[in-house]
């Protein structure tokens, strides 16, 4: 091979080599923006009430609007006890209608909302329980207003828990949580979940670019330690693959009293209430029968 050839050789290595690496960051890029668009953009299930009629519960629909203007579609159940429970439900998912149901059998107030950018609600985009934390202020604002609310419990499930977390932390009138299946931080749960190594950094940085949104901003497991003394009850199932199956421990530790963990064996994410509906339910209502009413 002479010397013109080699170098044209040496040439055409280094182009291709070239062309490969900016195909393959194109697609890394591609790829990151579809990632977080779906992050962003969570599917809209609406809630049909199918379980409230079923039970045949009084419930009514409502509006509520945050602080920064965003309207909530939800469901009011006044309390025939003196305590309403709020429930906060998880990423991509809807009302709980099997907690509502069962609580409001049993003579609690409920408010159940759509989070912002799912179900009827309004707003653009889920920040995760970031700002998730103003729809939480403008729930309890609501049953503070009602008539016969003289406690307010709340259930957390998912993303859903992170919030209720981080909004009690900020909010003394929540005064005792049931918390299933949430995430200890927003900086874990994306690592559990995209745990691509060139992916993963570049995802972080976009989403960070279009939401203005800090990771380490929604860190349940430093906000749970602000709770007490308000009781927490967590709820993990060790087969969960959305949240990292240590989370419900590593908040359990990070909690002061009164704390009580419930861990459930080869248990998915947030499916301890279908491995047990009996035992869900006792500890549920329980708790908040302990917490809220002194029985």
């Amino acid at each position: 091979m002479n010397t013109a050839s080699g170098s044209r050789w040496v040439k055409s290595i280094f182009v291709f080599a070239a062309k490969v690496t900016i195909t393959l960051t194109i697609l890394t890029i591609v790829m990151s923006l579809l990632e977080v668009d779906h992050i962003l953009h969570p599917p809209r299930t609406v809630p049909q009430g199918k379980t409230l009629r079923k039970y045949k519960i009084d419930y009514r629909p409502v509006d509520l609007t945050t602080a920064d203007g965003v309207r909530l579609s939800a469901w009011y159940t006044p309390p025939g006890n003196g305590a309403v429970i709020l429930l906060a439900h998880g990423y991509g998912n809807k009302r709980p209608e099997w907690v509502y149901a069962l609580l409001a059998r049993k003579k609690y107030g409920v408010l159940a909302w759509d989070a912002r950018a799912h179900g009827e609600s309004d707003g653009d985009i889920s920040t995760i329980g970031y700002l998730e934390v103003l729809d939480v202020k403008a729930a309890l604002d609501y049953v503070l207003a009602q008539p016969g609310v003289e406690h307010v419990g709340a259930w957390g499930g998912s993303m859903g828990g992170a919030t209720i977390i981080r909004a009690a932390a900020r909010l003394p009138q929540i005064e005792a949580l049931f918390i299933d299946s949430s995430f200890t931080s927003l900086e874990d749960e994306f690592n559990y979940l995209v745990p691509y190594p060139v992916i993963n950094p570049l995802a972080k940085f976009i989403v960070t670019s279009r939401t203005g949104l800090r990771l380490e901003h929604v860190n349940p497991l430093n906000d749970i330690s602000k709770i007490s003394p308000r009781p927490v009850y967590i709820v993990q199932g060790m087969g969960d693959s959305v949240a990292p199956p240590d989370s419900g421990e590593k908040l359990f530790h990070a909690a002061g009293e009164p704390r009580y963990l419930w861990k459930q064996e080869n248990v998915p994410h947030l499916s301890g209430y279908l491995d047990n509906p009996r035992r869900y339910q006792r500890r549920l209502v329980d708790f908040f029968d302990e917490w809220l009413l002194g029985k």
